[in-house]
């Protein structure tokens, strides 16, 4: 027995003097091989300095510099070195209300009586060196640069983005960022933040009683250099986005071209929009709010994040390649029309009569034409009910990025409205609902909404001949190899790239002699299809889609102009312009240019017209 209690008093004793050695082995560690700790020990009679980086530059697709850096400077506090001073010259040289200055020291002094913390910033230039000249006054206190962002062109404030401080939240789940550090939101700032802010750097100095530099610390030796931001080449061409905004004076809408062959953003326009440098730190907190509630709500990016607007008659390019390829149709078919499409008691108007062929019903743009089309895919009688069938068709909508996100690299990206086969099911109840029902999907309205983007990339895809990369707005980050994969991979969509061919065709005779004909030019093969969309605020929404030349075409582009009436008086020589000027690099049409400059849209009209 009493051996049994010796064997345990011996394992009891290794027991404990395992744990004291595991214990004196971390505080060793801690000691005499952890900097981190040393330096928080000597923290009282050191400087922590923070050097940020200045972030990379942002260019556009030709070099020319769309965004820089300028320093900016703010007023940083160590709470425990402060010595008695005069707070309210303090508050007169920064020109600062002396509450916010006192509120924020018992923030700092709440915060760390031994670390930095913000007391006031941004400073202006100005205040900055009369402040440089008086620091010696107020112990405690250091002035730390940062870095502002300047837009000399003022111009794609929706592309690029803005600069903000973080937010608590941020700072509780990143360990990089602390209070008062700023970042990117919104646009490619967002996106790309961690290849443009670089890595931050630090400097340790010692500090007499007086608060006073007196050296570096160990001659450097903890000291790290900050690491200036990757500069990115973005995809927009600056000449060609300022030019397109202009066009979008005193208009509501939106615009979005694309380099077919590459999927990079040439131009992104929404309208209302606002000057990228109201935005910058020193102006964001006065800016900010007035834009925010500003009714025509300049800060939303209509091209990508406008859920609810109809295509119009744009859509029925998609629904005449996806009735090709179901062989509901062929080029050679005729459809009656007589002046529109009859259901019972109910018509869907039109404005043709007779025969109308393949080329006539995108060139003259006949509702009845591709009511009949839609109606033969969704009582296609290779599927066992037009539930099945529907869900055929909303497959393929789906492949040519309607009703879904692209992927694009900028935050705010809407997917756009695609009623599901179950979401007309909840509607109207289960097999109480056919083609009938939801003719207007024919014609690019009821349940159906897609954005200026997806419009752009649908085109595109008829450019291709049946494929599509990803739309995106970065061409290079400098430094690294290449770009995400996911934009450099080819899309294809499910359907014979010989049905392309026709549905070109076409659309170029729209831009000849159809709907479009009146931007004509002969020395420009335009292709495009204009649409009418109905609008419950005014007049009717102005939209054409359209790529040039017909032959290996450089541009895509899709254009939105709320209450503008006509596709064709709107929206099409809207692009037709931006098209000749991005291809030949001048203008023939002055007075048009002018006369779509001036044409103010901004109050909202009685609808004029009938969709076309």
């Amino acid at each position: 027995m009493q051996e049994i209690k010796s064997n345990k008093s011996y394992v009891l004793i290794i027991i404990v003097l395992f744990v004291v050695i595991i214990y004196s082995i971390k505080l060793a560690s801690l000691q005499l091989f952890n900097n981190n700790y040393k330096l928080s020990a000597e923290n009282n009679a050191l400087r922590r300095i923070i050097e940020f980086p200045a972030r990379g530059l942002i260019f556009d697709r030709n070099g020319e510099l769309l965004v820089y850096n300028k320093p900016n400077y703010e007023l940083m506090v160590i709470p425990n070195q402060i010595i008695e001073f005069d707070t309210i010259e303090l508050c007169e040289i920064l020109d600062a209300p002396i509450q916010l200055i006192r509120e924020n020291l018992k923030i700092a002094k709440k915060y760390s009586l031994f670390k930095a913390s913000k007391i006031f910033g941004p400073i202006e230039q100005e205040k900055y060196i009369v402040l440089s000249e008086k620091m010696y006054k107020f112990k405690g206190f250091f002035i730390q640069t940062k870095f502002e962002r300047t837009y000399p062109f003022s111009c794609a404030p929706h592309v690029l983005g803005y600069l903000r401080e973080v937010d608590q939240n941020i700072v509780d789940t990143s360990s990089y960022y602390k209070s008062g550090d700023i970042m990117g939101f919104e646009g490619i700032e967002r996106t790309y933040e961690r290849y443009l802010r670089g890595s931050k750097g630090v400097s340790y100095f010692l500090v007499d009683a007086f608060s006073r530099i007196v050296e570096s610390y160990k001659d450097g030796k903890y000291d790290t250099s900050a690491v200036i931001g990757s500069d990115i080449i973005a995809t927009i061409d600056v000449d060609l986005q300022l030019y397109a905004e202009k066009l979008m004076t005193n208009k509501r809408g939106s615009i979005v071209a694309i380099e077919p062959a590459t999927g990079e953003v040439l131009v992104m326009v929404s309208a209302p929009s606002y000057d990228p440098n109201l935005l910058t730190l020193t102006r964001l907190r006065e800016n900010y709010a007035t834009l925010l509630l500003d009714e025509d709500r300049p800060l939303f990016n209509r091209a990508t994040g406008s859920a609810t607007s109809p295509p119009g008659s744009t859509f029925k390019v998609v629904d005449a390649l996806i009735g090709l390829n179901e062989g509901v149709i062929t080029t050679e078919s005729v459809i009656m029309c007589n002046y529109g499409f009859n259901i019972g008691s109910h018509i869907v108007k039109c404005h043709h009569a007779g025969g109308v062929d393949f080329y006539r019903s995108i060139s003259g743009s006949c509702n009845t034409f591709y009511c009949e089309v839609f109606t033969r895919l969704i009582k296609n009688k290779k599927f066992e009910n037009f539930e099945a069938a529907y869900i055929h068709w909303y497959e393929q909508l789906q492949r040519f990025g309607i009703g879904r996100r692209l992927g694009i690299d900028l935050t705010g990206e809407s997917s756009g409205v695609l009623y599901t086969a179950e979401q007309f099911n909840q509607k109207h109840g289960k097999g109480e609902w056919g083609p009938f029902r939801i003719i207007s999907l024919a014609i690019g309205q009821g349940e159906l909404g897609i954005t200026t983007l997806q419009l752009a990339n649908i085109v595109s895809i008829i450019a291709n001949k049946g494929f599509f990369y990803v739309p995106h707005f970065v061409k290079e980050i400098v430094g690294y190899p290449n770009i995400d994969s996911f934009y450099l991979k080819k899309n294809f969509v499910g359907i014979d790239s010989s049905f392309f061919t026709p549905v070109i065709e076409a659309m170029e005779q729209v831009c000849i002699f159809g709907t479009a004909a009146g931007i004509y030019l002969e020395h420009l093969s335009q292709c495009g299809k204009t649409g009418t969309a109905q609008n419950p605020h005014g007049d009717y929404n102005s939209v054409f889609i359209a790529f040039a030349p017909k032959e290996n075409p450089q541009i895509a582009i899709a254009v939105y102009v709320e209450n503008g009436g006509y596709g064709s008086t709107t929206a099409a020589p809207i692009a037709s312009l931006i098209m000749e000027k991005y291809i030949t690099d001048s203008l023939s049409r002055e007075w048009l240019s002018e006369y779509m400059i001036n044409k103010n849209l901004m109050e909202r009209g009685e609808r004029t017209d009938k969709p076309r």
